[in-house]
């Protein structure tokens, strides 16, 4: 295996850390819980997204050192399954940290938004987890032209005073948003955004906000729900089975970041750097994300714990200047976006 450049690697076998806020130390690969809502079963044969099954899997992500679980709240049923996990396991308590989110969608909750309806819904959070206190409360706004999402995260500061959650994060907010909410007084932890090689919106100026501010990202859609893999390097698009939701979300995205030939250079670049570490694509695409700037931690969504050994693979190696260049050429090949974060699903220019 050739020398690489960059930051030390950790022992064989273990998964980094790294402070997300004070007091809140997690794993670099977080598991993703959107695979358990129901819409990403997939192959029957593999499939563990419901039921005790789901729950069995959490053990094994947790000994392998990925013990940071990231719930959404709004698609399904992860935060009861992940308290049915530490309910099983209580000694996995001290060493496990609970990522959810708050969610306000329709016009009546945005307008209506009050410090009693924010409590309420932490509360719900700490009842289906089975928590004294989430580790991390993500905050989403469904709408910007109701401008009352300043005061739902300042409500929801108020629920961290309290003790009920230990710190306020944001998910697919933009830059001019995040800087109302700032200046207001609202200590924001961490953005979780959609960031891979075919989405590099955080660079148009996400970025050098959190660094400036001290906010780290957390971003999803690494792998683009599986698509950036192995799996499917060479393969035409019409033999593309889309039986997920993630797979017809981040097909939405292959086209609007240059089509699937172009996807398709990609990945063979990325198999090339990946033979050259004895790695996978998919490990290369996502230790790309891991080395950008802010980046705390990438959350991985897994359908089982078959994923496990790549994940902890994702710490053996480090891209070095001559992987970096092969990469940043085929991307300059493909339609970079000129958008803020989520600006395009809401309407906006990709």
């Amino acid at each position: 295996m050739q020398a690489v450049e960059g930051p030390a690697l950790a022992p064989a076998g273990l998964i980094e850390r790294a402070d997300l806020a004070p007091g809140l130390n997690i794993s670099r690969v977080v598991k993703g819980c959107w695979q358990l809502s129901g819409g990403h079963r997939g192959d029957r044969e593999t499939d563990r997204t419901s039921g005790q099954a789901a729950v069995d899997d959490f053990l094994a992500f947790s000994n392998a050192g990925e013990t940071t679980f990231d719930a959404a709240d709004h698609y399904g049923p992860a935060e009861v399954l992940i308290g049915r996990f530490l309910a099983a396991n209580p000694d996995k308590r001290a060493q496990t940290q609970v990522l959810t989110k708050y969610c306000v969608f329709g016009p009546r909750e945005m307008n209506g938004i009050n410090g009693k309806a924010v409590e309420e819904a932490v509360n719900l959070s700490r009842k289906r987890t089975g928590l004294d206190k989430v580790d991390l409360m993500q905050y989403y706004w469904g709408d910007y032209g109701i401008k009352r999402y300043v005061d739902g995260a300042l409500y929801l500061s108020d629920t961290a005073a309290k003790g009920l959650i230990g710190h306020v994060g944001v998910t697919n907010f933009d830059v001019k948003r995040m800087e109302e909410m700032t200046n207001a007084g609202v200590r924001i932890a961490s953005n979780q955004l959609q960031y891979s090689l075919l989405d590099r919106r955080p660079e148009n100026g996400m970025s050098d906000f959190c660094a400036a501010n001290g906010i780290k990202l957390l971003p999803y859609g690494v792998l683009a729900g599986g698509l950036l893999s192995d799996r499917y390097l060479g393969v035409p698009v019409n033999d593309v089975k889309v039986d997920t939701y993630s797979k017809g979300k981040y097909g939405a995205v292959i086209r609007q970041a240059g089509g699937w030939d172009w996807f398709q250079s990609l990945l063979q670049v990325l198999d090339r750097v990946g033979k050259k570490h004895d790695v996978s694509i998919s490990n290369v695409a996502a230790r790309w994300v891991l080395e950008r700037p802010s980046v705390a931690a990438v959350i991985l969504g897994a359908r089982n714990a078959s994923h496990v050994q790549d994940h902890q693979r994702l710490f053996s190696f480090a891209l070095d200047s001559e992987d970096r260049a092969a990469i940043e050429e085929v991307l300059a090949k493909g339609k970079r976006p000129i958008g803020d974060c989520y600006d395009w699903e809401r309407g906006g220019v990709w």
